[in-house]
């Protein structure tokens, strides 16, 4: 997660009252966060391009905005996003015909702002409506958002917390179902509805209490330090200058903890796929003599300053893994393949919206291609965790199942009853000795994004 999505300032500091403030968060409705997240949720439902690229772009909507107008713009429409359906549930009674996308934009963030960020309906319907005019058409379109909000916005709060989680896309929803089943789909679904703490990996994990307590943090079964609700600037935190810790989700920093077990100082490790970095860290913080590969340049550079900010070294490598060749063999090799992040829906609500099965097509072969290939740069007796942070059983039960078919002399590695007793719960256990991780589980801690790995090794001969 982003340092700008962690930043709460803004958003205190700005109900009812964004679009008037100054201060390089616009004068006026036309350059507040407001306005700059209609634009974040018309690039996402319209252009169908990722939120964290919105989020960045040079010339983008966030583009003139002061730090705490940017997280405000940013938790707005991700919070919209989160509430889609939600929100059409009410307003779509009060509209004669579908309104311009901009004006359902408009009419969206705010019942969101109203019914999940408190904000008074007055402010809320005031806002809307000069928003509503600055496009075309804009008396006319502003007096009809004035109208259907007033209405919507009579709705009691009670009626809206009653309203049932949005429906994951059925290209996604029908194979949970089939895995899982009805139940275990709408348990996830839920689950992507709350609010999403923040996760720390600790540098030192002998220190772990230590640092939690400082932080204001709970220790997790499994080791990282969980914030339930984080305020301000992630830099602000006690002890991030000195490097003390990453953020992590606590599902993403299991792989490197699976690969690690029972593996000395100085083990000679590969981190594949490795920006921006969290792995990677995890790994050389153990004493590994790590070798990190990216494709992407820009991600690379992201590895690089979380290694320069925890004192931590890595060999960086920018390179295709596919044409790449290392010039000896690893004895631990972590894949965080490329897949199609649904696991982080929680915390990406825009993924539904930008994509679909079509990417699966060139996901599925790539990720065969990848664990094939780094099977064979494993020493003898090293271990290889593959691992994606995907939903989906095609990219992670099954691919698993058809890599252990392909390579007859391999063999997964499940947990033992001591990396058990540790943290890793043995009704993650798949059975072919994989672990599944789902947003729904540890429901009463904040859940975890959805992930699924396995350990593989070379049999012994």
């Amino acid at each position: 997660m982003s340092e700008a999505a962690m930043n709460d300032k803004g958003d205190q500091r700005g109900r009812g009252d964004g679009a008037r403030r100054g201060a390089g968060g616009g004068a006026g409705p036309g350059g507040g966060p407001r306005a700059a997240a209609v634009d974040l949720l018309g690039g996402v439902l319209e252009a169908r391009k990722p939120l964290s690229d919105l989020l960045v772009a040079s010339e983008g909507p966030l583009e003139r905005l002061d730090p705490p107008a940017r997280a405000r713009a940013q938790r707005l429409a991700t919070g919209t996003l989160r509430h889609l359906a939600r929100a059409d549930a009410l307003l779509d009674p009060h509209l004669r015909k579908p309104p311009p996308a901009r004006i359902r934009a408009i009419l969206r963030l705010a019942v969101v702002e109203h019914y999940v960020e408190g904000a008074p309906a007055h402010a809320v319907v005031k806002e809307a409506v000069d928003l509503a005019r600055l496009g075309p058409r804009g008396s006319a379109l502003a007096g009809m958002v004035n109208a259907v909000l007033r209405r919507a916005l009579s709705t009691p709060q009670a009626e809206w917390d009653a309203l049932p989680p949005p429906r994951l896309p059925g290209w996604l929803r029908k194979p949970l179902r089939s895995a899982w089943g009805k139940r275990a789909v709408a348990a996830m679904e839920a689950a992507h509805l709350g609010p999403v703490p923040l996760d720390l990996t600790p540098r030192d994990a002998a220190q772990v209490e230590a640092l939690a307590e400082q932080l204001g943090g709970e220790v997790l079964p499994t080791g990282s330090i969980r914030i339930a609700r984080p305020s301000g600037a992630i830099s602000a935190l006690p002890e991030y200058d000195a490097g003390q810790w990453w953020v992590q989700d606590a599902a993403a920093a299991l792989p490197a903890r699976l690969a690690l077990t029972g593996m000395s100082a100085g083990a000679r490790v590969l981190d594949l796929c490795a920006a921006p970095g969290g792995k990677a860290l995890q790994l050389a913080a153990a004493g590994c003599a790590v070798t990190a590969l990216d494709i992407s340049g820009p991600r690379m550079e992201r590895l690089r300053a979380n290694l320069a900010r925890t004192g931590l070294s890595a060999d960086c490598v920018v390179a295709d893994a596919l044409h790449w060749q290392p010039d000896a063999p690893f004895d631990v090799i972590v894949l965080d393949a490329p897949c199609s992040a649904t696991g982080t829906i929680r915390r990406h609500p825009d993924l539904p919206h930008i994509r679909d099965a079509s990417v699966l097509e060139t996901l599925l072969p790539l990720q065969a291609a990848l664990l094939d290939r780094a099977l064979g740069w494993l020493a003898p007796g090293g271990v290889l965790v593959y691992c994606v942070c995907s939903l989906l059983p095609a990219e992670g039960e099954e691919q698993a199942r058809a890599a252990l078919a392909r390579h007859t002399g391999m063999e997964a590695r499940p947990p033992a009853p001591t990396e058990q007793a540790a943290g890793f719960d043995p009704g993650w256990i798949t059975p072919e000795g994989g672990l599944r991780l789902r947003p729904d589980y540890w429901p009463e801690r904040g859940g975890m994004d959805g992930f699924y790995m396995i350990r593989l090794r070379w049999a012994a001969a």
